[in-house]
């Protein structure tokens, strides 16, 4: 008797594995948005489009964030998010906390790690351009170089 599982067989189990582990719940939770952050139109809907689905309440969840193990992958970057920097929660801080969060976004803008390319490649809208740094830079409160 040959112990060796076929390629028909391989598939067929690994259809099996991926059907049953779309089973395993992923929590995909928008909690309420305690206040709303407050700025000029252009800077939140830069905000609104490159930011909000993973540093706020008000995530929209992607059709592929349904389908394991994208799903685990997708909630696990929104709760990262959310726990760095989480604008549904702003006011929490004080204005010397919001003062430091400006600061650490502008950075991470200015270096190009906000929005992460990944998450870019999937949303084109919320590529940051070089002209949105001035408005951001403004934004934040830091001066020009």
């Amino acid at each position: 008797m040959n112990s060796a599982m076929t390629f028909k067989q391989l598939v067929l189990l690994s259809l099996l594995i991926f059907f049953g582990i779309q089973f395993i719940p992923v929590e995909r939770t928008n909690p309420p948005v305690e206040t709303r952050l407050v700025g000029p139109q252009p800077v939140m809907d830069l905000f609104r489009r490159s930011c909000f689905d993973c540093h706020s309440n008000e995530t929209v969840w992607p059709w592929y964030g349904k389908v394991v193990p994208f799903s685990w992958f997708v909630a696990r970057d929104v709760n990262r998010g959310r726990d760095k920097l989480n604008f549904s929660t702003w006011n929490r801080g004080s204005g010397q906390d919001q003062d430091k969060l400006r600061a650490e976004i502008w950075e991470k803008i200015k270096v190009g790690d906000m929005p992460p390319p990944m998450y870019v490649f999937g949303h084109q809208e919320a590529r940051v351009t070089t002209d949105h740094h001035r408005m951001m830079r403004e934004w934040c409160g830091v001066p020009p170089n």
